[in-house]
């Protein structure tokens, strides 16, 4: 069994409040878990209004499916105007 996980550093460009920051945030998990089948949930800076910080994992028997899943959602998560991805960093277990 292999464990890909991810933690990724956002700045949310749109948010003007912690409501919209929050709006934000749970509209991207929840398209991120209905897309790729994943684990995720906001895991950091919740008193912060314009960053966040987001976790996700992925079960699988093959480091490199593990490796294609993470990108995969890295390059979504970089495809969305609404924000920026600040830092990442990956794990593979």
């Amino acid at each position: 069994m292999v464990i890909g996980a991810c933690e990724i550093k956002l700045q949310i460009y749109e948010a003007n409040s912690l409501k919209e920051k929050r709006h934000t945030v749970k509209s991207l998990i929840g398209r991120l878990k209905s897309r790729f089948n994943i684990s995720i949930a906001e895991i950091g800076l919740y008193d912060s209004w314009q960053t966040s910080i987001i976790g996700f994992a992925c079960v699988t028997n093959d480091s490199q499916h593990a490796n294609e899943i993470i990108s995969k959602v890295l390059k979504f998560v970089d495809g969305d105007s609404r924000l920026e991805i600040l830092d990442y960093n990956i794990e593979i277990l």
